[in-house]
């Protein structure tokens, strides 16, 4: 399915200022750069000198980022600390109008992945993390969150990277207020929770997560075709979504599956790439675009981002301009 330039920028005027709920992990994404100089006398291992530090919007505020910079109104929702990653995060939400509902907990740290690069080499990553559930009672806090401004959004994103904001509990009361108030819903899963979004609008899973939640390898296209449709029936959900790499999209609707080619030119990041894509898809949707119209939206800005290095979010503009016709 091919959509015409004068069609995406009809969907983008329609999505503008539009509000999506992103709910999941929130993380900050830092990234520490510098020069090898020597090897450690007191290891096998590079001494670098940092002479750049750089943080960033990572997981669900990624998502969120990402919504901003196309031009809706995200409400961010999840957990961070109380410590000086969580002031980090804030200020920059506050830098790029992030509206949120964030509960921050005195009980567990924001979550932060630290890459440390030399000489433009990927050297290490550090992660400062809590990787369990959140309470019943904290449960329920993010509960009345959602209560608050459920009324006032167009779509809900839960993004989830299995840290413990997602509980089962807290999947099904969001989803089910949803259902009751005819909200969309679109997932970007992780393993612990698979099969537990059931009933909602597209469910994005990536291939590997995929073949885990399956107990089994794809070895062929009828593979992928079966898995997908599977996972339609099971999760009795309007749509799946499944991000292939650098075989693009496959799209299931009811008994009709459609394949989006990759529009990438040249790979030269793959990260973010499913936050661009997520961010995208439920943009369009509340724009008024249909299922396959969406997948395409969101085809475009993959092939976009991850042929910037780094972690670069989506906008307008760049989606636009990917389309030649």
């Amino acid at each position: 399915m091919h959509l015409k330039k004068e069609r995406i920028a009809e969907i983008i005027n329609a999505f503008i200022n539009k509000k999506i709920l992103v709910v999941g992990d929130i993380m900050i994404d830092e990234y520490l750069s510098g020069k090898v100089t020597r090897l450690s006398p007191e290891a096998p291992v590079p001494i670098i000198e940092i002479d750049d530090e750089v943080t960033r919007f990572g997981g669900a505020a990624n998502v969120a980022f990402n919504i901003k910079e196309l031009g809706c109104h995200p409400i961010l929702m999840g957990i961070i600390g109380q410590d000086r990653y969580a002031e980090i995060l804030k200020d920059l939400m506050k830098k790029h109008d992030i509206e949120s509902a964030i509960l921050q907990l005195q009980s567990r740290p924001t979550t932060v992945k630290t890459r440390i690069i030399g000489d433009n080499q990927h050297i290490a990553r550090v992660d400062r993390e809590q990787v369990s559930y959140i309470s019943v009672d904290e449960q329920k806090l993010l509960m009345q969150k959602t209560n608050l401004v459920i009324d006032e959004v167009d779509a809900v994103i839960l993004e989830d990277y299995n840290k413990g904001v997602l509980h089962k509990k807290l999947i099904e009361f969001i989803v089910k207020q949803c259902t009751h108030k005819n909200i969309p819903v679109f997932v970007d899963p992780k393993f612990e929770n698979f099969m537990a979004y059931r009933n909602v609008t597209v469910f994005k899973p990536n291939v590997k997560e995929t073949q885990q939640a399956l107990a089994r390898n794809f070895n062929t296209e009828t593979d992928v075709e079966q898995a997908g449709f599977e996972l339609l029936q099971k999760l009795n959900c309007n749509s799946v979504l499944l991000t292939r790499g650098p075989k693009g999209l496959s799209l299931f609707e009811k008994k009709e599956v459609t394949h989006f080619p990759t529009q990438a030119r040249k790979v030269a990041d793959v990260s973010g790439a499913g936050d661009t894509v997520i961010s995208t898809l439920a943009a369009a949707y509340v724009g008024g675009a249909s299922n396959q119209e969406a997948a395409v939206m969101a085809n475009i800005a993959a092939g976009v981002v991850v042929e910037e290095v780094g972690i670069i979010p989506i906008n307008r503009e760049k989606l636009l301009l990917a389309v030649d016709y």
